[in-house]
């Protein structure tokens, strides 16, 4: 005590970004030790990439190697499934369990512990893309293009899917997230342009599937990386209106329980 009345530490909340940052390690830690999420973000995308690659299974529409358009959509599938299927499974749960309500009781604000899944998400994704990248380059993948299209890419898919998924555990019930999650992973892997060219649906079908946000991502870093343009702006912009409209409906309707 320095004086009378007055007490150290002094009470009251820690620094906003330290509560961010704090949430964000601990949200990294819990995913990392969960197997299933494991499999679902590590294992699924790393065993499609060598399958699809190495055995002639389906027509990717590819005019060279088929490597080199598959890696970029697995890349997008992993931004997929670790933004959005595991983080609403995930979120959902601990929605029930209560551990959200704990949470809301806390100094932390709502956006603020999206922020944070949303730091751990990227710091999970980052492993991913290095293990991917070594697994498609040990198959004699050749990319080519900017590196920073590539990182604006990745970044603006991983707040549009986080906000989509963060979205979905906070309105609907563990279950049917659980549900919901997995079937729109499944849906958007054949539909979205990551292992079957968008160039074999019909047109009117492929001007809407189009404007998925799996499919800009995973068909703006196949024009980076297979085919070396420039910035692509309209993928980057697609991204971008997901982004904004997912994480600010999560934001606006999340439910703590």
């Amino acid at each position: 005590m320095t004086a009378t009345g007055t007490f150290l530490p002094k009470p009251g909340a820690a620094p906003l970004t330290r509560m961010i940052r704090a949430q964000a390690a601990l949200e990294t830690r819990m995913l990392l030790r969960n197997g299933e999420q494991l499999l679902l973000t590590v294992v699924i995308p790393s065993l499609l990439l060598v399958l699809f690659s190495t055995v002639d299974i389906v027509d990717t529409g590819a005019d060279g190697s088929t490597v080199d358009f598959l890696a970029p959509g697995v890349l997008a599938l992993a931004v997929l499934s670790t933004a959005f299927t595991g983080q609403a499974i995930a979120t959902g749960f601990e929605r029930r369990y209560g551990v959200l309500k704990r949470l809301a009781v806390s100094p932390l604000p709502r956006w603020g512990l999206m922020a944070a899944k949303t730091c751990a998400v990227l710091v999970t994704e980052v492993m991913q893309i290095v293990l991917l990248t070594a697994i498609a380059l040990a198959l004699g993948w050749s990319p080519h293009g900017d590196p920073l299209s590539v990182a604006l890419l990745l970044i603006l898919g991983t707040a549009a899917f986080s906000g989509l998924g963060l979205l979905m555990a906070g309105t609907l019930k563990a279950e049917a997230t659980l549900a919901a999650a997995n079937l729109v992973f499944l849906l958007l892997l054949v539909a979205g342009g990551v292992i079957v060219s968008l160039d074999k649906f019909p047109g009117a079908a492929r001007s809407v599937l189009e404007l998925l946000p799996i499919s800009a991502l995973s068909g703006g870093l196949r024009d980076v990386l297979q085919d070396g343009a420039g910035m692509p702006w309209r993928d980057l912009g697609i991204l971008a209106v997901w982004a904004v409209l997912g994480l600010g409906a999560a934001a606006r309707f999340f439910r703590w329980e």
